[in-house]
């Protein structure tokens, strides 16, 4: 009896969250991923923003790091700070995205600040795990890449199909 209720009130839960007969179900998760793809991606943007607005000063107190020019090296992190953060906020090849992101984290929180206690290196690797997180689990449904998703593959099985 006890299992039949809980049953029922699953049952219940899910036509709240997810409408089962939609074929373009959005459910928490996916609310969830765009909400961490939003403010990991402004947040990291304010960083990028400010280096690349800067870049003639910062290029003269980047340190060079992994055998690259300072110039070269700063361009890469605003690549990946500025751009890989504009395309994840659009949820626009996210998987792609969060690798110059990762990458980037790594080596700030390795390489750059290796020697510092984790105190310093702490936002760069939290920032790391959220990347390596969205590297897992991608966009979520609430982005760019599921509408090119459904524009150039309408006819692929998707998840909610096969289940």
């Amino acid at each position: 009896m006890f299992e039949q209720l809980v049953s029922k009130k699953k049952k219940e839960m899910k036509k709240l969250l997810c409408k089962t007969d939609s074929k373009c179900c959005t459910n928490l998760t996916d609310w969830g991923l765009l909400l961490l793809r939003l403010i990991v991606g402004f947040f990291m943007l304010t960083h990028g923003w400010a280096k690349l607005s800067n870049f003639a000063e910062m290029s003269q107190q980047f340190p060079p790091m992994l055998g690259m020019s300072s110039q070269l090296g700063l361009s890469l992190i605003i690549f990946a700070e500025f751009f890989c953060s504009i395309a994840l906020i659009l949820g626009l090849f996210t998987r792609l995205a969060t690798i110059p992101l990762i990458i980037g984290m790594g080596v700030a929180a390795f390489v750059a600040h290796g020697a510092d206690p984790f105190s310093v290196k702490e936002m760069s690797l939290l920032y790391l795990g959220i990347y390596v997180t969205l590297l897992l689990t991608g966009s979520g449904k609430i982005a760019l890449d599921t509408l090119i998703y459904n524009k150039f593959c309408p006819y692929a099985k998707k998840k909610s199909d096969v289940q």
